[in-house]
């Protein structure tokens, strides 16, 4: 080997341990970056003549590559219901513009929060990407900017009143047949629900229970009870506005159910609404299983008991917050209670995500060495689950980074002595015609 190739084998050194550095530098820099994959610096020997020349020296070294460690980085929570982590493979879907280059881009940095206009963006605005339910109230299939509706949550008037009770068999029947007027001592037991008109308003309901007096003694009256002054009628005075029978087996099953009176009220002001009664799923009457409400004997000085008890509308609500499950779908949840399917988030996976482009601000771009992206939700194919409230911590390892910032710092003085061992050389060879 020439002097002068000496020189260049140690600039190339200096060069590859320089960038080396570098490589080191942007890892330790980037430690507490959400999200941030690692990076690793490979290094690549130079031929000095051609494969033929089997025992002539190499020319020095070069900065190969660089590698990214993809592997799961540590999860950490947060207080924001939208922050989220994804444990496993996969990318979150954000679009946006870098570089004068629109379209969508990739990130594993899931610090989210809602615009003004109810889209899920993450600091620099771009949009993450998902699934919508459509007007059936099922997720789409197509993919598009995911956004939340901020505005109020319309009342639904009540259509269904469900009530699960064991009414106990043990009870005796009121001597007095039942009064509307006088509920309470002509029943064996009673509840109170609230309900909502078309307007959001609330209205309470009481439904009593009487035992029939009819061998084989496995038969109940019910009767539901609201204030006459709500239904344009006079206030205070109560008024029966739907009424049955209820039957069991032997068994304390319940076996039918039969509307002798269905509803036909309308509250004041607001639209026409039916309401009905569900008591369980009734062996003849549903051809069911005789579960829901049953007649069993409560223990002695007990008595009849509610188990269940639900009806299925609301008054008017506004978004409270937002809840992102494991699968990715997006529930909108109201100051009313109410939770509503809305979306879903999308992940990417590639075939070779070691091959994404850095982009900058945590994105990544699809290249062609990477593969297209291979779309769908959270849970399903090779993409990951959705931590909510949580965010992934940099892939960096501290120590390790020192170790190899100390390793590069050698190799470069190294060969920076290299360098000014062949400077010597040169010296001596001038100094020859002394």
């Amino acid at each position: 080997m020439s002097i002068t190739k000496t020189l260049y084998t140690g600039v190339s050194g200096l060069t590859a341990h320089g960038n080396a550095l570098g490589v080191v530098g942007d890892n330790i820099a980037n430690v507490n970056t959400t999200g941030y994959k690692a990076e690793r610096a490979l290094f690549s020997d130079i031929l000095g003549r051609s494969m033929m020349a089997v025992n002539s020296p190499g020319s020095g070294v070069k900065l190969a590559g660089i590698t990214r460690n993809f592997a799961q980085g540590a999860l950490i929570t947060t207080d924001s219901p939208t922050d989220l982590a994804i444990n496993g493979k996969g990318f979150f879907i954000v679009r946006g513009q870098v570089g004068g280059q629109s379209g969508n881009f990739y990130t594993r940095a899931g610090e989210f929060n809602l615009d003004k206009d109810g889209n899920l963006v993450d600091p620099q605005g771009f949009i993450v990407q998902g699934y919508l339910v459509n007007s059936s109230g099922e997720i789409d299939n197509q993919l598009t900017d995911l956004s939340i509706a901020t505005s109020s949550l319309p009342p639904l008037a009540t259509t269904d009143v469900e009530i699960f009770a064991n009414l106990n068999s043990n009870e005796t029947t009121p001597a007095a047949a039942f009064d509307e007027d006088d509920p309470g001592t002509t029943s064996n037991f009673s509840t109170a629900m609230t309900v909502y008109d078309s307007l959001g308003n609330a209205h309470r309901i009481d439904v009593y229970f009487r035992k029939s007096a009819s061998p084989p003694d496995n038969t109940w009256t019910w009767h539901a009870i609201v204030d006459g002054g709500e239904i344009g009628g006079t206030a205070g005075d109560l008024t029966e506005v739907a009424s049955g029978t209820l039957t069991f087996t032997s068994d304390g099953q319940l076996d039918t159910e039969v509307t002798t009176t269905a509803w036909s009220s309308t509250f004041n002001g607001a639209s026409a609404q039916t309401i009905t009664f569900d008591f369980g799923d009734s062996l003849t009457t549903d051809s069911g299983e005789g579960t829901g409400s049953t007649q069993y004997a409560s223990e002695p000085g007990g008595s009849s008991a509610i188990i269940s008890q639900e009806q299925n509308g609301y008054t008017t609500g506004e978004l409270a917050t937002v809840g992102i499950l494991n699968n990715g779908d997006v529930m909108a949840i109201y100051s009313n209670g109410e939770q509503q399917l809305v979306g879903r988030v999308a992940l990417a996976t590639f075939e070779a995500e070691g091959e994404l482009a850095r982009a900058g601000d945590r994105l990544w771009g699809e290249t062609e060495s990477s593969g297209e992206a291979r779309i769908g939700g959270a849970s399903s194919g090779a993409a990951g689950s959705i931590t909510a409230s949580a965010l992934e911590m940099s892939t960096v390892d501290l120590g390790k980074e020192f170790v190899d910032l100390i390793s590069y710092q050698r190799g470069f003085q190294a060969n920076s002595r290299t360098i000014t061992t062949a400077d010597q050389l040169y010296q001596e060879v001038v100094s020859l015609k002394r």
